[in-house]
């Protein structure tokens, strides 16, 4: 220990006196560290930390298929069925995650996320509440499902965390509801459901009596001993009984999923590339290190002749030069926690909207000790060769004058191997950043069939208790459509019930009277939206034929209208014919009145088939059912955010109880529903910087070195007649083959990870050859560029004074 404290301190005065090299060092391994401890942090989060439940491997995730292979969640009857027939399950519970609640509070109104559920839905997690219990049998039926269950997070933030809330009566939507329990710190399902509140199913008649409505997502808990394969072989069994039964869903399929797998979802694969992208920048810092280590090795063979000479073992030397790289090591995993927190905290909006568990994405011991881990590694396998070599050092040749210690052919092979290494798996990261950044380019400027420019979206969730057997449109929307026209700078008001871009999937199977029937196993889905004729102004959507819907001619007295777009027209109508008159083949017969413009629903997906129905038409019984959760959608002739104000007001005195959800421009939804795109980006953005950066400084390092070491060969070289634009040219081959031969071994590396890669960008190779090679000159410009001082330092070298110095 005194040896080691001695050799501790002497590392502290060599870092005093070389504070440009041990700034250099702990630069790079703390960049390194601070990329690596952030994601571990979200490694650590999704992957590793245990989910809030009790044996979570023995929960799974139903995920239903219809006959034509798209994702079908389960009707009601269909759910009974499911629950009643199979034999694997202690529990399989239904629930609805899609729902907002008004809860009416001391401090006024305000919106809470709410999970339906059906009465078995606690009993699938194994988790005990706090405080009171959860649901009992058979709680979710009619006259008994108003009550709820509280998350720890709304008990603390509403109630203050009194153990007295079991009982209280609480308003939602303008009905009185009974608080019966409060769920531990942590739990929640689905995991990304932050804040939310728990309630039995409230469903209508055509909820609880429609085999084709599907909209339940199912949850199960295995029995002990049941397998995953056996559930799977069960229920397979169970879906072909019904197929039999009710023939029109034979051929449905489900595949179960433990819940682990379904939280990860798509992400699995890109979190895989992550670590991979970790581990290639943790490499390129690693023989970073390396090479600025062997490099002041070489200026200190002398020093560690001296100590051979004197008597000092090979193992004190490497010990001393190993306590030199952990005082590195220290600093350098100080630095990149402090780098990793700020990074951490810069990106954590996109880490809790783009990843199922980002908010529990922190810096936490596990990740800090393996942060100090891995500091500790990097830095010692990086300082052990240099080690091993001055060990070695022969004291006869290093002492004596004029020597060529350090420029034997091996170390320059060597550190010549570290800059191909760098530069390899630099293009590699940087291949990846920048299609990944053409990708979210394009898809930012895909063509959406409008503008989102000057369009601000607020989410309405109408309140079940206060407009129960009303008629919302003459009672709320109207009112509201008359005062937000009169806002100065508004140019256009309406409602749709999903709005484009930031959701899709509300769609049903239809025929239109008149066509072909299809054969089996064909998709005839179309998207459907509930819209007021406002919309179509607001969004700017071009007829195309026929006219757009009107509530003063479709009124609910008049036959049921509807207008399609060109993409339903392709699917649904045969060539030729005219679809304005034709009805689809439903009890309804809506009669399609208008033809507009594709506009997109998903930004990855091309325009799908799509038929608007007109609120004025909807049955006043089923007016809130429908209507209660609407977006308000506002064209301005002003900066969107700045009626937000006026928008506050006009809320407030149409219903003062309804809680007011911020607004949000249309070009923020566009961007949130990129959002893990984005993160994708900022990340591998920020790895091909770092890994560009420490490849250039590694490309300068040894450049300016051997131009050092090499100063008596050039004085000589020079002497004898070379000029200076020959030294110049020596020093760019040399560069010039080191970058070649990297580039070379990158792009080899980047084609042979392209399956990999393809989880976050796809690669195709005749479409993003030009912009690769782009990408890898850039590098390579880069590099030679960074080789300008040291070949100007070369080519300036005067021969008199390089032979006098030596």
């Amino acid at each position: 220990m005194q040896s080691f404290l001695q050799d501790f301190r002497y590392a502290v005065r060599q870092l005093r006196k070389s504070p440009g090299f041990g700034l250099t060092v702990i630069a790079t391994l703390a960049s390194s560290i601070a990329i690596t401890a952030a994601v571990f942090s979200v490694l650590y989060a999704m992957v590793v930390r245990p989910l809030p439940y009790s044996q979570p491997e023995r929960i799974t995730v139903l995920q239903p298929y219809s006959p034509e292979g798209y994702t079908q969640p389960a009707s009601y009857p269909e759910y009974l069925d499911w629950r009643r027939m199979n034999h694997s399950f202690s529990a399989l519970a239904a629930y609805n995650p899609y729902y907002n609640v008004n809860f009416e509070g001391p401090a006024g109104p305000a919106a809470l996320q709410a999970v339906r559920a059906s009465d078995n839905f606690f009993d699938v997690f194994g988790v005990r509440p706090v405080l009171g219990r959860t649901f009992a049998p058979g709680e979710d039926q009619d006259g008994k499902n108003d009550v709820v269950v509280l998350s720890y997070e709304i008990w603390q933030q509403f109630f203050g965390s009194q153990k007295s809330v079991i009982g209280q009566k609480v308003k939602l939507d303008g009905r009185p509801y009974t608080i019966i329990g409060v769920m531990p710190a942590g739990f929640r399902f689905p995991i990304g459901k932050i804040n939310a509140i728990y309630i039995p199913l409230h469903l209508s008649q055509q909820q609880r009596e429609g085999r084709g409505s599907h909209w339940l997502p199912t949850v199960g808990r295995l029995k002990p001993g049941v397998s995953l394969k056996q559930a799977q072989a069960d229920l397979d069994q169970v879906f072909a009984d019904l197929g039999r039964s009710y023939p029109d869903t034979k051929g449905r399929k489900v595949k179960l999923l433990e819940v682990a797998n379904f939280f990860l979802g798509d992400t699995q694969d890109a979190l895989r590339l992550l670590l991979c992208a970790v581990l290639a920048l943790l490499a390129i810092g690693c023989v970073n290190v390396a090479g600025l280590l062997l490099v002041r090795g070489v200026k200190r063979e002398r020093e560690m002749a001296l100590r051979s000479a004197v008597g000092a073992d090979r193992l004190r030397i490497v010990r001393q030069m190993l306590t030199e790289a952990l005082l590195f090591a220290l600093c350098g995993a100080l630095g990149g926690v402090l780098l990793a927190y700020a990074l951490l905290r810069g990106i954590q909006m996109l880490l809790i909207a783009a990843l199922s568990r980002g908010a529990e994405v922190e810096l936490n011991l596990p990740v800090l000790l393996a942060a100090l881990f891995v500091s500790i590694l990097v830095t010692i396998l990086a300082s052990l060769a240099p080690a091993l070599r001055l060990s070695r050092t022969s004291p006869g040749l290093a002492l004596r004058s004029g020597g060529n210690t350090g420029t034997s052919r091996g170390q320059h092979r060597l550190r010549a191997g570290f800059v191909i290494t760098q530069v390899a798996l630099a293009l590699a990261l940087l291949v990846v950043s920048g299609l990944l950044l053409h990708m979210l380019g394009g898809l930012k400027n895909t063509d959406l069939g409008f503008s989102p420019d000057r369009i601000l979206t607020a989410e309405i969730d109408l309140s079940p208790g206060r407009y129960g057997g009303r008629d919302v449109m003459t009672d709320f929307y109207n009112p509201l459509f008359e005062k937000v026209r009169a806002i100065p700078g508004v140019r256009a008001v309406g409602v749709i019930q999903v709005l484009p871009i930031q959701d899709w999937g509300w769609n049903s199977e239809i025929h239109v009277a008149g066509t072909p029937v299809p054969p089996p196993n064909v998709n005839t889905l179309a998207e459907l939206r509930i819209v007021s004729p406002g919309y179509f102004d607001v969004f700017q959507v071009p007829l195309l034929r026929g006219r757009l819907l009107d509530a003063g001619l479709d009124t609910p007295a008049s036959k049921p209208v509807i207008v399609v777009n060109e993409a339903f027209v392709k699917k649904f109508i045969p060539a030729g014919q005219d679809p304005i008159g034709m009805h689809l083949d439903t009890d309804e017969k809506p009669v399609i009145i208008g033809v507009v413009k594709n506009i997109r629903q998903n930004l990855t997906e091309p325009p799908l088939a799509e038929m608007d129905y007109i609120t004025s038409q909807v049955p006043r019984e089923e007016s809130l059912r429908v209507l209660g959760n609407m977006t308000l959608v506002i064209r301005t002739g002003v900066p969107p955010e700045s009626i937000i104000p006026a928008l506050r007001r006009a809320y407030h005195e149409v219903d003062p109880a309804l809680p007011f959800r911020t607004p949000v421009t249309m070009r923020t939804v566009i961007a949130d529903r990129l959002i893990f795109e984005r993160l994708e980006n900022w990340l591998f953005g920020a790895f091909a910087a770092l890994a560009v950066l420490l490849a250039v400084i590694g490309l300068y390092g040894l450049i300016c070195h051997e131009v050092e070491l090499e100063t008596r060969d050039i004085g000589i070289r020079m002497a004898l007649g070379a000029s200076r634009r020959h030294v110049m040219a020596d020093v760019y081959r040399r560069v010039g083959w080191m970058l070649s031969s990297g580039v070379i071994i990158g792009l080899v590396l980047t084609w042979s990870m392209r399956r990999y890669i393809s989880s976050v960008v796809t690669l195709r190779l005749e479409q993003d050859l030009l912009r690769i090679m782009a990408l890898a000159a850039l590098l390579a410009a880069t590099g030679l560029l960074a080789a300008i001082f040291p070949a100007r330092r070369a080519a300036s070298i005067e021969p008199v004074e390089a032979l006098r110095d030596e």
